[in-house]
């Protein structure tokens, strides 16, 4: 019986010491816990974790390879808390403060640009590297040569891709303004640039430090060497009134005189100016051509008709009206309309007029039917989901490409009323940004909120390249962009140029373009 109860005795203190270590092990637990949840300077530690993983792991180090590596995902993925982030390069946590203003060193908003700086940095270095990816799958330039003179490949299609392989290639140069008054360097940020149609020349428009613009034009001009210069020509004298809309007109001759939408400031209302481009030029100063002023204020958008039967007409659109008006004659016709006219363009082949709302509705006036009334001149009418910011009628006059604040760009069949292609990958929520359409080498072009040039195949929708800006994002820093064959007319180099705060790149379609003007040895 004593041996029984001993034994009995010794049993029940190895259980209670079983219980001791229980209890011991909790604590040991719990403190654990409170070094996960715990709050310090910097915030709770993810390290607590990873220790007990790698404790875990190691007693079950006799288990199979697939269990291990799905605790190592585990292990490494780090949980989400309310009010914290995890930096994967320090591996912890660190408290995130409320609000906006400047005395919180850490908010959500801070975080999200640091993480947008740093791939866009990642994006420029790999946009310098001279091989780039190919736009698509197994396309270059020797290849679609060989279809070519085989006969595998149309002409239409070898330009079109040849176009897209060159685009992908292209690489940012800067280039050095050269200004009819050398002792003041452009220091002024770039607003707007508006190519004409044959891109010989470049309308700009600057912000100035007294908080009005100046504008210029740019004359471009190719060595033989295969460099690319820029002369900008200033007139003081038309400055200080901020500009909604820009668009070239033909008055005299082609491209001859520039159509602005110019804000009022303070007692000064609005008003609609046609400027001759030879105010900003040497060339023939004696006779500038018509200079003319047309109260309109608080225009939103303007464009210039260039069919032969009202090619001195110009519209402007305005809050819930629309206004056409004969720039010679001055005969005026206003049209009412439920929305705000945020943009605008006229066909070719016939008088009519689109426009886009801020309503997303995208409607079309015909001139030859102004005496109709409630609405019925509306020859067309489709919906987009948000506001229009810019409309483009192609040169086969049954398609429109339409770009609104959701960043959505559809090319729409007017006949039917139906979008065909969607344009992916546009960035846009409130800004009021254009689209650039260049037919001849089937290429669309925008420019994203984000600060982010893109390029799509205007054939197909497919996203070709999206550029960078040299300069980091911000909403008063958005590119400006023209795009053409022949920069500086028809003898002009091909590429794209890029205006963003007081400078100018060129990304030209030669791969062995230098910034100094000679290429390398051998091209």
């Amino acid at each position: 019986m004593k041996k029984w109860r001993e034994g009995q005795r010794t049993h029940r203190r190895r259980g209670g010491s079983q219980r001791h270590g229980w209890y011991r092990g909790s604590r040991q637990r719990s403190t654990q816990d409170e070094q996960w949840y715990g709050h310090s300077e910097a915030g709770p530690s993810f390290r607590g974790s990873q220790r007990r993983d790698e404790n875990q792991s190691a007693s079950s180090s006799s288990s199979s390879s697939s269990s291990s590596s799905s605790s190592s995902k585990t292990s490494s993925a780090a949980p989400d808390l309310p009010g914290f982030y995890f930096d994967a390069e320090k591996n912890r946590y660190f408290r995130l403060l409320p609000g906006h203003n400047n005395c919180n060193p850490l908010t959500r908003e801070q975080l999200q640009e640091k993480e947008k700086e740093k791939q866009r940095n990642m994006m420029l270095v790999e946009d310098d590297k001279p091989r780039k990816k190919a736009p698509r799958a197994g396309l270059n330039t020797s290849l679609l040569l060989q279809k070519r003179h085989l006969g595998l490949l149309p002409q239409n299609s070898y330009c079109r891709l040849i176009h897209e392989v060159k685009v992908s290639g292209m690489r940012r140069h800067k280039l050095e303004i050269h200004s009819t008054d050398n002792s003041n360097p452009n220091t002024d940020n770039f607003r707007i640039i508006v190519g004409d149609s044959a891109c010989e020349q470049v309308f700009t428009v600057n912000d100035v430090s007294h908080g009005g613009c100046k504008y210029g034009i740019m004359n471009f001009s190719s060595s033989s060497r295969g460099s690319l210069s820029v002369e900008m020509y200033d007139n003081l004298y038309f400055t200080n009134r901020k500009v909604n809309s820009i668009c070239w007109a033909s008055v005299n001759y082609p491209d001859s005189h520039v159509l602005l939408c110019l804000v009022g400031v303070a007692d000064t209302p609005g008003c609609v100016s046609l400027l001759p481009a030879s105010l900003f030029s040497n060339f023939n100063p004696d006779q500038p051509g018509m200079l003319c002023s047309f109260k309109i204020s608080s225009a939103w958008s303007c464009a210039w008709c260039l069919n032969p039967q009202f090619d001195k007409t110009f519209s402007t659109g305005l809050s819930r009206r629309v206004i056409v008006k004969d720039a010679e004659t001055g005969r005026t016709q206003t049209y009412s309309v439920g929305s705000d006219v945020l943009a605008q363009h006229f066909a070719l082949r016939v008088p009519v007029l689109f426009n886009g709302c801020r309503s997303g509705e995208i409607f079309s006036i015909d001139l030859r039917q102004r005496g109709r009334r409630d609405q019925s001149w509306k020859a067309s009418r489709f919906h987009q989901e948000s506001a229009i910011t810019s409309v483009r009628v192609l040169q086969d006059e049954n398609y429109l490409l339409a770009a609104d604040m959701l960043g959505q760009i559809k090319l729409w069949d007017v006949r039917v009323t139906k979008p065909v292609h969607d344009y992916k990958g546009h960035y846009n929520e409130h800004a009021y940004l254009p689209i650039h359409v260049n037919e001849p080498e089937g290429l669309l072009l925008a420019v994203g909120q984000d600060c982010y040039t893109r390029l799509w195949s205007l054939k197909d929708g497919h996203l070709l390249r999206t550029i960078p800006s040299p300069h980091p994002a911000a909403n008063d820093l958005i590119p400006s962009v023209v795009f053409s064959s022949n920069l500086g007319g028809c003898k002009g180099l091909p590429g794209l140029l890029m205006a963003v705060k007081h400078d100018l790149y060129y990304f030209p379609y030669n791969t062995d373009y230098q910034e100094g003007g000679e290429l390398q040895a051998g091209c």
